[in-house]
């Protein structure tokens, strides 16, 4: 998860060295996050089946040749193929719904939340750590130099993955006989309201916070402050993320988790507003960066937890990897119409009113979710 926050520190180096637009540079961020949205849900599939172990091992070795790629890839449309579809489908074996599944299947239910705020703290330390990291990269050995040794780097996820072995599917045993199909599933899912309300909550996350991640280093420099602010901002914004993602995956287990999503988008509405009506300074944007860190993906510990609350956690990589979809799709366009706005108007101005829109919009459809368990007639015997 650290080094995907870092990919804007690469937007002005690679679009000044090949004469880019930042649509185009954008563009490609914008197909990583759907690629990433749409492989979600295989990848889920596949651990829900076959046990996250091997799908992260894959996800890795694409993150690798996603990078690489993206190195060396002299047009858009290579870097859209190797910066998008690659490392989108890398991230999708390697983060959240993958990793959320093993959880849900291994935490009790009164710990779970809980847990999967740990996991989001520490996907957000990875941010605080590998941001500044990358920007010294960047500076001492060249951008492209930079990404070779990052996709050296993925490959530490290989080793690491066996730590997740589940003896269900590891000791020759079966997982558990699921009670509904995949398709009983999803038709269960998609009908239940509140699904499709955690569904649009998670389109205005994705929406708000990669535009933030891609064109705040860009929005920063056009106002004359130095790179450095924005490295030591995205650096902020994951370090008080752990913090945010741990409180709202511990308070999930005290308090409704639909306030707390509500909560957390009203939140970011104001900090926007706050932020462009200030002064813009060096201490300003390291302010915004902080509190906006707090609310980053604070939202993915409860929305998961509602997830595998409300239906179960038979199918919840594959149910996480439909709701983390509408996640990237509000990826995609945040990231992409970030830069036709920008290339449009010289200013990234309608932008921040979108995201503030965005946040009252929100924390207004999280009110109404439902968090019991959805009700499901009794099975007959065998």
């Amino acid at each position: 998860m650290g080094i995907r926050h870092g990919f804007g520190l690469w937007l002005q180096p690679i679009t000044t060295q090949y004469g880019w637009s930042r649509e185009n540079f954008a563009f490609a961020i914008a197909i990583q996050n759907l690629s990433w949205g749409v492989a979600g849900i295989a990848a889920g599939m596949l651990a829900d089946k076959l046990g996250a172990f091997k799908v992260i091992i894959g996800g890795a070795l694409l993150y690798a040749l996603g990078l690489f790629g993206m190195a060396y890839a002299s047009t858009p449309f290579l870097f859209a193929l190797a910066a998008g579809v690659l490392i989108g489908a890398a991230q999708a074996g390697t983060t959240y719904a993958v990793i959320y599944g093993v959880i849900g299947r291994n935490v009790p239910a009164e710990k779970r939340s809980w847990a999967m705020g740990v996991a989001a703290a520490a996907g957000s330390f990875g941010q605080f750590l590998m941001v500044p990291t990358e920007g010294f990269l960047i500076s001492s050995f060249g951008w492209q130099q930079a990404l070779v040794m990052l996709g050296f780097a993925t490959l530490l996820m290989i080793p690491l993955a066996f730590g997740l072995r589940e003896s269900a599917f590891t000791n020759g045993s079966v997982p558990a006989k699921r009670d509904q199909t995949i398709l009983e599933a999803l038709k269960e899912a998609f009908k239940y309201p509140s699904f499709q309300l955690l569904m649009a909550g998670y389109f205005v996350c994705g929406f708000q916070v990669v535009f933030i991640g891609v064109h705040l280093p860009s929005y920063l420099k056009d106002k004359g402050l130095s790179p450095q602010v924005a490295s030591y901002a995205l650096a902020l914004v994951g370090l008080f993320n752990v913090f945010g993602t741990y409180i709202a995956g511990s308070l999930g287990q005290k308090l409704a988790k639909r306030k707390i999503l509500s909560f957390i988008y009203f939140a970011r509405a104001v900090s926007v507003t706050a932020f462009i009506l200030a002064p813009l300074t060096p201490m300003s944007v390291y302010i915004f960066a902080s509190v906006m860190g707090l609310l980053w993906l604070s939202t993915v510990p409860p929305t998961n937890a509602l997830v595998a609350q409300i239906f179960g956690i038979q199918h919840l990589s594959m149910l996480s990897g439909f709701v983390f979809f509408s996640h990237q799709i509000g990826s995609f366009l945040g990231a992409w119409m970030g830069a036709v706005i920008f290339d449009a108007n010289k200013s990234y101005d309608v932008m921040w009113y979108i995201i503030i829109a965005l946040g009252v919009f929100g924390g207004l459809i999280n009110l109404p979710v439902k968090e019991t368990a959805v009700a499901r007639p009794e099975l007959k015997p065998a």
